[in-house]
């Protein structure tokens, strides 16, 4: 008996297409995309105003497993994944410890496999223990199965590390993943350096301090030809200076979360710790530059960031909050109030930014065709609901969609023809 998917409106990220049909599902592949196609023998579920997609694509969570389960666990962070519509992750190497050798990067995969509900790609550490001084052995760890590189969460501030890096993965085909922020200027302050943090009265994080990394590293990749990925991009002066370095022909490809696009730095006054982000909630004109920097192709991906602290950890004050929020369980629905709605994206392009634009950049396949992996969600365009976090799957609670009001809903989540979540 296969799994069908009846009366969809299937959304081709690759061909900007919307089209009415069935899709059968038989063991882990589509097994036919076409209208009409008979049910019986079959389960069926009704798919009638909502989009059919491939499963969504998040190239930079947080999952903390090894040493920080209390945050979250690659188990409860799968979950989450899954009321997502994700169907394939890539996690970042900043656990305790760090994911910097073979073994950890299979451990990943074992605890991934054992959970069931999601494909978790482990991105392997530039630096051993993310110190910045050693290269880790990027051939070992991408035998292993790394899917990237990156010191995420640690600023490379050596320009020869991330020299060497750039070179060692182009043989391997990855992107090496940069966290773009001088660490010197920013050390863990918790706002921008601006009107929000001069009210606090708190030193701030100026944008400059991301602007001279990604041109640093956009220099680098243009000197080796090594593929460079701007992580969480949140300034103007970045935005334009990787739409220049495209131009050039640079390899770079770039990403931003929802946050960047639908929220200024006037949030902290509001939401405080909960809109303790790194890099930090940006000004108007940031705010505007990164929106204009997702429609106009500069910025490639849309990823989460999904960051998730205790409780306990958030609530203490500004300055000492860590950073980060979750965001799995609600970036399509910000994504689609946010682009979508206004009239800014088309369904197939907010999509693709999501799916097959991250896909790309890591090296692995989405479902579009008969015979392709059945990973795919499925979301109802038009269910309008309130951001609760306290439901959530992930441990995490920490969002500034907390209380928000978002249109667009996943109703469902199929990996490898398995239904791994369903509210239809």
């Amino acid at each position: 008996m296969g799994l069908l998917l009846k009366n969809a409106e299937f959304v081709d990220p690759a061909g900007g297409t919307v089209t009415p049909l069935d899709l059968l599902i038989e063991g882990e592949r589509i097994a036919a995309m076409a209208p009409g196609l008979p049910e019986t023998g079959h389960q069926v579920l009704d798919l009638t105003g909502k989009y059919l997609c491939p499963g969504l694509v998040d190239m930079h969570v947080h999952f903390r497993d090894p040493g920080l389960t209390y945050k979250e666990d690659i188990a409860t962070g799968s979950a989450a994944a899954a009321a997502g519509g994700f169907t394939s992750v890539a996690c970042m190497p900043n656990t305790k410890p760090v994911i910097d050798t073979p073994a950890w990067i299979r451990y990943v995969y074992e605890k991934a496999e054992a959970a069931g509900t999601c494909r978790v790609l482990p991105i392997g550490a530039v630096t051993v223990g993310q110190k910045g001084a050693e290269l880790t052995d990027f051939a070992a760890l991408a035998e292993a199965g790394a899917i990237a590189f990156s010191d995420d969460g640690v600023p490379v501030d050596s320009a020869k590390r991330v020299r060497d890096a750039l070179k060692a993965a182009m043989p391997l085909g990855k992107a090496v993943i940069s966290h773009c922020e001088d660490g010197e200027m920013v050390q863990n302050y918790a706002v921008n350096e601006g009107a929000v943090s001069e009210a606090l009265g708190l030193p701030g994080r100026p944008a400059i301090a991301e602007d001279l990394m990604v041109a640093r590293d956009l220099m680098l990749a243009e000197e080796t030809g090594g593929h460079i990925h701007i992580a969480h991009v949140s300034t103007a002066g970045s935005a334009r200076l990787i739409r220049e370095a495209k131009a050039r022909g640079v390899h770079v490809t770039a990403e931003t979360c929802p946050q960047y696009f639908t929220f200024t730095e006037q949030e902290l006054l509001k939401k405080g710790t909960m809109a303790r982000v790194n890099p930090p909630l940006r000004t108007e004109k940031d705010r505007q530059a990164i929106l204009e920097a997702v429609l106009d192709g500069t910025l490639d991906c849309i990823v989460t960031d999904h960051a998730p602290h205790s409780a306990e950890e958030k609530a203490r004050p500004l300055p000492e909050a860590p950073s980060g929020m979750v965001g799995l369980e609600t970036s399509l629905a910000a994504c689609y109030t946010a682009l979508v709605k206004p009239g800014y994206l088309t369904v197939p392009e907010l999509i693709r930014k999501m799916t097959a634009a991250p896909a790309a950049v890591l090296g692995i396949p989405v479902a579009a065709a008969p015979g392709d992996r059945a990973d795919l969600m499925a979301f109802d365009p038009e269910e309008v609901w309130t951001v609760d976090p306290e439901r959530f799957y992930s441990k995490g609670r920490n969002t500034v969609f907390g209380g928000e009001t978002l249109t667009g809903r996943v109703k469902l989540t199929v990996l490898g023809g398995r239904i791994v979540y369903n509210t239809l």
